[in-house]
């Protein structure tokens, strides 16, 4: 019988859950939204660049998650690959600010230097991918699982889910302003550096849990593939029901999340965009910490239909918001239902998960909610967005520009979660 984990969770590790998952999020914000417009800015503003991009990158994270935690799950040990990852992690962000056209073209002036430069920030997306997601999405969110319960699980994942939030709240005020003024370089110097140092410090905050369970694999081979068998499918319906919902309410997501700076900038014309979307994400992460403890007192799978409810009516509001004002309010709505459902869906799968199989679910959950979800929402996205036709003018150049059309595809693909939450929901009952 395995022993109970504490029911307090102690300063030390209460430090390495905020530091790690603050600066890990800080590290997927520069990843998911600053590097597309990195793309857009200074290389392409072509949109299946972007959705290229991003779904090469995820299926390196998703690689990376896979092999990184079954192999955690077999050593017994997180802590070697959070620190050294995360120390790689931050050298390979701190890379980006190398890769321009200007340099490509010096480097090699016969060849099409924006087709290599977008190459090699495509590639360089990949290997940051993988060194950051076998870091933070394997082995910290495995540490996470074995060191708590489901009795404090709604809390932790409602601080975890709103440091998305919270590091696009940092970054868009600390850094923001270095890449409006075109010095990228700076901007990709410092998260790195970031990164690397909060690496070694890891090193000292996070201790493995000695008692945890080691997998009955039969081999490393076996291991990997363990989760992706039809009988560990059958042996744990509500886990893989919980990751059908995660991967529709994911696609619903990267939808619109991957050009929503550029929406704001260049079709909406908000100047002031990091004001909104600083009211926004400390709004949202004040609602979703405060319904903390009401996801683990009302049950959380009884909270999980009002929280995509919120959702849904965000993404509605935002499709006729103009101007500052009703942005914020449409946002508001909008992104408190998405941390509220990444929150309520994030514990439930911990909650469900085989406590030898933990990091092995974390490559599961890469699947679910990383992997299909950045294949397919970014190219709806991108077509939603050649469908609409619509550019402004930069310097004399028409250029693509994403419209509201982007969150009602978002809202049309969520209707399809009703399908495993009303499965999961009946099996609750049963």
């Amino acid at each position: 019988m395995t022993p109970e984990v504490p029911a307090r969770l102690g300063s030390r590790r209460w430090t390495a859950l905020v530091v790690l998952g603050f600066v890990g999020q800080v590290a997927w914000t520069v990843e998911n939204m600053y590097l597309n417009v990195f793309l857009y800015d200074t290389i392409s503003d072509d949109p299946t660049a972007i959705a290229t991009m991003v779904a090469a990158s995820a299926f390196a994270a998703t690689l990376a998650t896979l092999l990184v935690g079954a192999l955690s799950d077999r050593t017994g040990r997180r802590r070697v690959f959070i620190a050294a990852g995360y120390v790689l992690w931050g050298l390979s962000t701190a890379a980006f600010g190398l890769v321009t056209v200007d340099t490509v073209a010096g480097l090699a002036p016969a060849a099409n230097a924006v087709l290599l430069a977008m190459t090699a920030v495509i590639v360089l997306d990949c290997v940051m991918s993988f060194l950051g997601s076998g870091a933070n999405d394997a082995a910290f969110q495995a540490w996470v699982t074995d060191v708590t319960r489901p009795a404090n699980r709604g809390r932790v994942e409602s601080v975890l889910a709103i440091m998305p939030l919270v590091s696009m709240l940092a970054v868009f005020g600390a850094l923001d302003p270095l890449t409006r003024a075109g010095q990228w370089r700076e901007f990709f110097l410092v998260v790195g550096s970031v990164i690397t140092v909060v690496g070694v410090a890891s090193w000292f905050l996070v201790r493995d849990r000695p008692d945890r369970p080691r997998p009955r694999t039969r081999g490393a081979l076996d291991a990997l593939l363990h989760g992706l068998r039809p009988r560990s499918m059958r042996a744990n319906p509500a886990l893989y029901l919980l990751l059908s919902a995660w991967a529709i309410w994911g696609v619903s997501a990267q939808v619109f999340l991957p050009y929503l700076i550029i929406y704001m900038q260049r079709y909406l014309q908000i100047e002031a965009y990091a004001v909104v979307l600083g009211v926004v994400l400390t709004g949202a992460s004040v609602v979703t910490v405060a319904c903390g403890r009401l996801i683990d007192r009302v049950g959380k799978a009884r909270f999980l239909p009002p929280a995509l409810a919120v959702y849904a009516a965000g993404l509605l509001a935002m499709f006729p918001a103009r101007g500052m004002v009703a942005v914020i309010a449409a946002g508001l709505v909008l992104m408190s239902g998405l941390m509220l459902v990444a929150a309520t869906i994030g514990a439930l799968v911990r909650d469900h998960t085989p406590p030898e199989h933990a990091g092995h679910v974390q490559g599961l959950r890469m699947v679910f909610a990383t992997l299909i979800p950045m294949l397919i929402g970014p190219y709806v996205g991108a077509l939603v967005i050649r469908g609409a036709d619509a550019y402004y003018e930069d310097l004399g150049v028409l250029r693509q520009v994403p419209t509201p059309a982007v969150f009602l595809a978002a809202a049309l693909v969520l209707l399809l979660i009703a399908v495993p939450v009303r499965a999961l929901r009946k099996r609750e009952a049963a």
